[in-house]
Order: C-alpha cells, then structure tokens, then sequence
C-alpha cells in the first residue's frame, strides 16, 4: 500500500489505496446430498486518486504491478467525474467486536457433518422432498489508507449455514428454508431445522382465499422481500441526489407511522455486516433513517455526500472492490407491542407471507410492489388453516407503513443484514385463482 501511495503521490494531489483479502471455504448439499467442498484465497487492491481535480480509478488482483495500477488510475481521470471531497483522515475508529477466532478452527469435516445434520430431518418428515444446504466460514482482512494520513485495517469473521427444501406434487411445488449467518460459529442445526419442520406442517393443508382486500402479516423474511428494495432505493443518497426518491425533500416529515423505526447501524458486535468504518475509511455511526415516523437522514458516501453538501454517514461500499456507491450495511428496525399470537388471533380471513417472489419488479422508486405468494398462509378465524396457492399480493410501501395495525415484538436477523420485527398491515390487496 505504501509503494502504491507513494507512486500515487506524484502524479495526483490525492489518493487512496484500499485491499481486501478473503478465505472462504463453502460446503454445499444439492439434492439431498454433498455437492461440492471448496476452498478460495483472494486478494484484490484499488486504487482512487484525485488528479487535476477529477476522479481516477483501477484495481487488480493477484499479483500486483504498483506502476501500472498507477498509471491506468492516471488515464481514467482524464475522464472521471469531478471530485466532490478529500479523503478523511481518521485513524481512531470504535471499537466493534466481529472476530472470533474460533471460526477459523471450524474443520470441513464438521462443517460436511452440520450440514447433513440440517438436511436429515427435513429428508425424515417429508417423503421426496429435495433438500439443499450451505456451510461456509470466511475471513476477510481489509486495508484502506490514503495521502491524507487517513488508515484503517480490521478483520472480520463469519459463519453461515441454510437449508432449504422443494417438494414437488404434480403442478404443485412448495419452497420451504431458513439460514443464519454470526461472526461466531454456528452449530445448532435445531433451531433451523425447527423452523423449516414448521414450515411444513403449516404447508401439509392447502386453503383457498377471496380476492380483495383483506388483512397481511409479514414475517420478517416477508418483511425483507416485500418492503426492503424500496426502502433501500429510496434511502440511497444517490437516488435522493438524483431527484428520484419519493423521500426527496420530505426530510423532517413524519411520512410512516409514529410507531415504525428504522436505522443502519454497523456498530453492533458480531453482527455479519458490521465494521468500524466504511470502504473509503469513515467512521462507522448508527444513523436514524426513520425516528417514530419522521424521516430523519439519507445513506451517503464521501462523493455523493458532497455533491449534496452533507456530510458522510460512514455507508461508502465496494461490493467485492468495485466503484464506490452508497449502500446500507446493517438495517435495523424498531421492534414494536404486538405479540405475533396477538396478531394472528385478530384476523378473521387474511394472509400471513413469509416470501414473495418479484416484488421488487414492480415500480420501485414508486414504492409499488406486485409479487407471488412464493410461501405464505391463510388465517381463519384467528388460526392458520393452510398454504396459499395461485396468490399474488400488491400495494404501496409508503401507504401501508404509514398506518399499520401494528408491529411484532419479537425480532430477526435476516441473511446478516437485516433484523426486523413482523408487520401486521391492515388491508392490502389480494388476489388469488
């Protein structure tokens, strides 16, 4: 990184040099059997620099040539944009917990045998059910340090397992799963298998619905699939920055209902997708998108935060390396009163989705959403009856969190990057053959 810089140094007023080095070893099942062991190594490095006032970029990896890497970053700002910011120079970060150095002791062999745990009692209760399974621990090292003094280096480990099971009967085929990912590891198998066991129980009965309007519970997974693609779109700085945000210009309105809260927070310990600062060295923050119904700030990065003249709020991203963007790195909200028993109790006909399928097709920055029923159930006079087939469910974001019927007091993490409560919505438009 110093060789970079330093080479950097000369030809532009600013630059910043950022590596990740990843170990992941994956063990998957397919079709109710061990399907592949793997083990990968990688190391990539980027380079930003800021010459004559513009944006310069490239990145390798491998074995890296300083010189080059240089000299493409040189080339590219010829054409890049203008330079919205300085790279920070921070060096003091917070402390957040996300290594366990257990992880790394994990074996493949018990990791093959956490995996068959997963798959066995599923393949029990269900006669021709196809399960599928993932074990994976990584470890990731990530440097970032530029010109301005600004350093940060962390390592991170996590651990994630999943099952997952398709039963096909005909014209019928029901999905069924649940995974969990920490920065500690994992090994009870139970509690995953319980859920999908679950799953399945409420599954063995079908039961038909009316067409209309009628009252939806969302799980938490329902949650993430039918409400998360629009939230994420319309907090992004960079579509506010670009006018496409329907929350553009609503900052300090209450636009949800007072009892729904909603923030990013990467300062939580052993959460997957924490760190003490962004991929551009800012400091890590929790930030308030959404306090009791009133919109309350927007995720930047350094470039789109000073186009807007705002300030970072620590959500620069890279995704495997690329260009930086604003990105979300833990969701969180608020959990609410309402026992998800209670919930269930007070529908007469409704509907309880734990997946949709294509909500995100619909008109997205809109807060629109039309999705299948891909897993989901009906109540029935306070009880669930059965699965729902041929069911599709559509509505307005903003208009159903703007008056809910209330909010479950039990939360989950959701794939590492979410944690939400269930939402109990009070009509929302169903349709079903």
């Amino acid at each position: 990184m110093e060789e970079i810089l330093e080479l950097a140094r000369k030809f532009a007023e600013e630059a910043e040099v950022y590596t990740v080095s990843t170990e992941e070893a994956p063990v998957h099942f397919e079709a109710n059997r061990l399907k592949a062991i793997q083990s990968k190594q990688s190391t990539s490095v980027s380079l930003r620099l800021i010459k004559n006032g513009k944006l310069g970029y490239a990145a390798a990896s491998g074995e890296i040539d300083a010189r080059k890497l240089v000299d493409i970053a040189v080339e590219t700002s010829e054409f890049g944009m203008p330079a919205q910011f300085s790279f920070p120079s921070e060096r003091n970060f917070p402390q957040v917990n996300i290594l366990d150095p257990e992880v790394e002791t994990v074996s493949i062999g018990e990791m093959i045998e956490l995996g068959q745990k997963l798959i066995d009692p599923v393949l029990k209760s269900t006669e021709g059910i196809l399960c599928d399974a993932g074990v994976s621990r990584d470890s990731v090292t990530l440097s970032v340090a530029n010109t301005r003094g600004g350093q940060a280096q962390y390592k991170k480990t996590t651990f994630g397992m999943g099952v997952s099971g398709t039963l096909v009967r005909d014209t019928d085929m029901l999905f069924v799963g649940d995974g969990q990912e920490s920065c500690h590891p994992l090994r009870d198998t139970k509690a995953l298998t319980d859920i999908v066991l679950h799953q399945l129980e409420l599954a063995r009965n079908t039961a038909g619905v009316t067409s209309g309007q009628m009252p939806v519970i969302f799980t938490p997974d329902g949650v993430v699939s039918a409400f998360l693609p629009a939230l994420m779109s319309a907090f992004n700085g960079k579509t506010v920055l670009l006018g496409a945000s329907p929350l553009d210009k609503r900052l300090g309105e209450t636009v949800f209902d007072k009892r729904f809260s909603l923030f990013d927070d990467p300062t939580l310990d052993f959460a997957p997708n924490s760190r003490p600062c962004d991929d551009e060295g800012t400091v890590s923050r929790r930030t308030a998108l959404v306090e009791k119904g009133t919109v309350k700030n927007f995720l930047y990065d350094l470039q789109t935060a000073g186009q807007a003249k705002k300030q970072s709020t620590g959500n620069g991203s890279r995704g495997r390396g690329g260009l930086m963007s604003p990105a979300p790195s833990a969701w969180i909200v608020s959990p609410g009163e309402t026992a998800f028993e209670d919930m269930v109790k007070d529908i007469k006909e409704g509907l309880l989705i734990e997946q949709l399928m294509g909500a995100e097709q619909g008109n997205v920055l809109g807060g629109d959403f039309s999705g299948n029923v891909l897993l989901g159930y009906k109540i029935e006079n306070g009880k669930i009856t059965g699965r729902v087939k041929n069911t599709m469910v559509s509505g307005n974001v903003y208009q159903i969190l703007k008056d809910l019927a209330g909010i479950g007091k039990e939360t989950k993490w959701i794939g590492g990057g979410v944690c939400a409560p269930a939402l109990y919505c009070a009509n929302l438009s169903v349709a079903s053959k």
